[in-house]
């Protein structure tokens, strides 16, 4: 029997279809849902689904209104209203995570429900269908961010937990509503509320109950990030990694028959995920977003059928009885009779005396959406010379008071695209300061305020105003699990294909972008003598799933 509740009020006006996030079906449209679906009627405060639940179905509302709400019960925050003609429903439905947020019916009517299963047949053979809902889900999930609709965190700026925390948030791209100790009355009345003491925190507030200072797994967990239940037995292939190669490895694994297990340490996109535009990838000739780049391919991973997993580190390797077996950091462990590292590289940070302090307060690795919010109207730093860099600095020059680009060579041509740089060149609320590094930071209680900048040329300094400090500097490969298992260079990256020198243990020479171990290939920035494009990660990523399959019809 459907849930009953008290209508909400009907005070509040359908949401304008802003940038695609509320489309109405046409009539041919509903048509092909009707065939898929059920035709039911609904009375008001009728919930059709709710925050937390395990599985609900997609709804196309014929006649009446549905409200979106957070916090349904208590809070009873209004998201959007939905009349006829329009869909319910966020990104989640398509992950299989369980909802953020409520649907009641406002005004009694009809809608059409579909199970997911079905929705998954109908938009595969209707590709119209397919970039509508798409489209629009993934916009909605940018609404989300940008109201702080969903989860709620509370903690302390200055606490490290409740940086990591949020961190694994943005970077996941999930919805949430910072409460902050220090500044938040809400914050204080909600612990008194819970019977929560202040070093209990940071405490997260979910349908799903709340967590009390939960490791980034237990708070993936709680929000149905990754793949239900135990992996089999023994994969064919298992990627380490999720950015743009391990994701493409993904797809192709899986679609191509393999059963497939992608893990990743933080979060899927890996650094591409960060770039506020990737203007000259292959398809996208107004650019796209890294994290929009990331959020498909591992849709369209998942609907392969591969298995992804969030977080999860590789600890160890070992090699037993024809396979390999990785241990993770939580002590479990997964088998595959092939590996693909797709582990890419974790980001430098500048040497300079008490960094590490203000990495709380200022400090960012990322230039996204989330916080580009952050540092709106503020003056912002990014030191770096590199795309990503340029990227970040050409999408936080829309937002921030001044821009200021710090790069430590004479100019930009040495590592950054020509596009990116004229287009640099023609921003003039960007500022570029070649043959500079930072020396110094300046703040008080952990907030950064300024900075201070040396000519590496005549030794000059000047101290420049900075709220938000953005560093691109370069990153070190995360191959330590692998030492003494496959050959490297001095600086840990994977050696590939005719860079091994010797053969393999076998007496094989290995294929390319395949290691000194065979059965165990390297893409992306993890190996030696890596492009560092997104375009050549994904390109490696499908190519070698074609490598795996030669070598385990070899084995």
């Amino acid at each position: 029997m459907a849930e009953r509740a008290k209508p909400l009020g009907t005070g509040v006006p359908e949401p304008e279809n802003v940038g695609g996030a509320f489309p109405r079906l046409t009539d041919a449209q509903l048509a092909k849902v009707r065939a898929a679906g059920t035709v039911r009627a609904v009375a008001a405060g009728e919930v059709l689904f709710r925050e937390g639940d395990l599985d609900y179905d997609f709804f196309v509302v014929e006649a009446g209104s549905v409200t979106i709400v957070q916090g349904y019960g208590a809070e009873n925050r209004v998201i959007a209203v939905h009349g006829s003609g329009r869909f319910l429903g966020e990104l989640n439905l398509l992950t299989g995570a369980p909802p953020l947020l409520s649907a009641i019916v406002r005004e009694p009517g009809s809608v059409i429900q579909v199970p997911v299963a079905e929705l998954t047949r109908l938009v595969a053979a209707n590709e119209d269908l397919s970039n509508l809902i798409l489209r629009a889900l993934l916009a909605r999930r940018a609404i989300m961010i940008d109201r702080g609709a969903g989860i709620r965190v509370i903690g302390s700026r200055f606490s490290r937990d409740a940086q990591r925390l949020r961190e694994f948030l943005r970077r996941n791209r999930m919805p949430y509503q910072w409460l902050d100790l220090e500044q938040d009355e809400e914050a204080a009345a909600l612990l008194d509320a819970l019977s929560i003491a202040p070093d209990e925190t940071p405490v997260v507030l979910a349908a799903g109950g709340v967590l009390r200072d939960p490791t980034n797994a237990e708070l993936a967990g709680m929000l149905g990030l990754s793949a239900r239940g135990a992996p089999p037995a023994l994969c064919d292939l298992i990627i380490v990694g999720g950015g743009p190669a391990g994701l493409a490895a993904a797809v192709y694994g899986a679609s191509e028959g393999l059963d497939t297990q992608l893990i990743e340490k933080l979060a899927f996109g890996g650094q591409a995920s960060t770039s506020a535009r990737i203007e000259n990838y292959l398809g996208f000739p107004t650019g796209i977003s890294g994290s929009e780049l990331a959020e498909r391919a591992t849709l369209q991973a998942r609907r392969f059928g591969a298995r992804l997993v969030v977080p999860a580190q590789a600890r160890t390797l070992a090699y037993e009885d024809g396979h390999f077996a990785i241990e993770f950091a939580d002590a479990t462990t997964v088998r595959g009779r092939s590996i693909i590292v797709a582990t890419g590289a974790s980001y430098r940070r500048l040497d300079i005396p008490g960094f590490e302090r203000f990495e709380m307060g200022g400090v960012f690795f990322a230039a996204t959406q989330a916080e580009g919010q952050l540092c709106a109207g503020d003056p912002v730093v990014v030191v770096g010379g590199g795309n990503s860099a340029g990227q970040a600095a050409m999408f936080l020059s829309q937002r921030s008071a001044s821009t200021t680009l710090v790069v430590r060579g004479p100019d930009l041509g040495k590592s950054m695209s020509r596009y990116l740089i004229n287009e640099i060149e023609d921003r003039e609320q960007i500022d570029v300061l070649p043959n500079a590094e930072v020396i110094e930071l300046k703040g008080t209680d952990e907030r950064l305020e300024s900075l201070v900048v040396r000519d590496t040329l005549d030794g000059a300094q000047r101290e420049i105003d900075c709220k938000a400090l953005f560093v691109f500097i370069g990153a070190e490969p995360h191959t330590d699990w692998l030492r003494g298992h496959v050959a490297m260079d001095e600086h840990g990256f994977l050696l590939t294909g005719r860079d091994v020198q010797a053969e393999s243990l076998s007496g094989e020479r290995p294929l390319f972008l395949e290691t000194s171990q065979l059965g165990i290939f390297a893409v992306g920035d993890v190996h030696a003598g890596s492009v560092k494009r997104v375009a050549s990660a994904v390109g490696e990523g499908s190519m070698a799933v074609q490598l795996v399959h030669q070598r385990l019809a070899a084995l």
